[in-house]
């Protein structure tokens, strides 16, 4: 795997018929940096997961578990924070609260992009 990989010059880019992005700045470790990327997806779309067989899975695990078994999946939220695991109920709270604002998403794909 290459290290230190270049980001792809916006012109080498193709748009995916279906999946709209957008980023903010929400300063989850630094600020003034673009660290969460909501990708919007097609009604048509499918969405799949592989998860830790772990029975001590972080909160965000447990919280994409949940929403995947709930379906149908409609948003992804990717964040630069890392999933710390044995947070308890704080953590799972702080974990769905980052999916809230996306699944009230609406018509429009909130956010820069």
């Amino acid at each position: 795997m290459p290290v230190n990989l270049s980001a792809p010059r916006r012109e080498e880019l193709f748009a995916v018929p279906g999946v709209e992005l957008g980023w903010a700045e929400a300063a989850i470790r630094k600020p003034a940096r673009k660290d969460l990327l909501v990708i919007r997806l097609a009604e048509t779309a499918t969405v799949a997961g592989v998860f830790t067989q772990n029975r001590f899975a972080a909160a965000p695990v447990q919280v994409c578990r949940k929403h995947l078994a709930d379906g149908p999946i409609r948003a992804l939220v990717v964040n630069t924070g890392n999933a710390n695991a044995g947070t308890g109920e704080p953590g799972l709270a702080a974990a769905q609260a980052s999916t809230d604002p996306a699944a009230g998403m609406g018509a429009g794909l909130t956010g820069r992009g």
